[in-house]
């Protein structure tokens, strides 16, 4: 029986210890919670001449980069002839019937 009176002591002083930071953090929650209560608080609202200034801006931005030629667009990419096309395909054929004769 001794030893279950250690083992009752020893389970009693874990559950103080964890008794004490549950109160800890209950405490950090209660000092920071009023503070982060609703998320991030009110939004800001924006006047319709600064959307349009920032709007004008970015649109400016656009028109630069694409005024620009060089690295800031892609190249054309290069497109086949209609006739390179049927050679092709008429190759890939010809290769198919190849191996379907030779089984």
């Amino acid at each position: 029986m001794t030893n279950l009176d250690g083992v009752v002591q020893l389970l009693k002083k874990e559950h103080a210890r964890l008794t004490s930071q549950i109160q800890g953090v209950s405490a950090a929650l209660a000092a920071f919670g009023a503070t982060y209560k609703n998320g991030t608080g009110t939004r800001r609202t924006m006047s319709a001449a600064g959307r349009a200034k920032i709007a004008a801006a970015q649109r400016a931005r656009w028109a630069k980069v694409k005024g620009k030629s060089g690295n800031s667009t892609m190249p054309k990419k290069r497109t086949m002839s209609v006739a390179a096309r049927k050679r092709i395909a008429a190759a890939q054929r010809a290769r198919w019937a190849k191996v379907r004769a030779a089984k």
